[in-house]
């Protein structure tokens, strides 16, 4: 089992919402920073959101921002992954990872990053 749980997937029509959920079966993630990465059938891993747990700082890919919005819960335990105006192209499987403090620095994070553990993936598909 991952230490790490996605949830929220499912599919969607272009325009449309989802919320993704990681937590780390109710427990303190044990890092600093969280991220959200995708990967499509044939295509490399893409990071796409970082946030700091301790000021809540955050970096978007080009490709997500304005789209997607990373928040965390008070307590640390929940970080959700807002994606709103869904388009084709999201469509991958999701997955969250614990990084280390220095990923969480800038927006070079989100490609250069060391990365302590992963969930399982949630699978996102957006139909046009």
């Amino acid at each position: 089992q991952a230490p790490l749980a996605e949830s929220g997937g499912g599919s969607v029509q272009a325009g449309g919402s989802l919320t993704l959920s990681c937590s780390r079966s109710g427990n303190l993630f044990g890092a600093n920073c969280i991220g959200w990465f995708r990967q499509a059938p044939g295509k490399e891993r893409e990071g796409i959101a970082l946030i700091y747990i301790g000021d809540a700082s955050t970096f978007y890919a080009d490709s997500v921002k304005g789209r997607f919005t990373i928040s965390k819960t008070n307590d640390g335990r929940t970080v959700y992954l807002r994606m709103a105006d869904l388009k084709a192209e999201d469509t991958s499987v999701y997955y969250c990872a614990t990084l280390s403090a220095g990923s969480c620095l800038s927006p070079r994070g989100l490609r250069q990053y060391e990365s302590y553990e992963w969930g399982q993936g949630t699978q996102v598909t957006v139909s046009s």
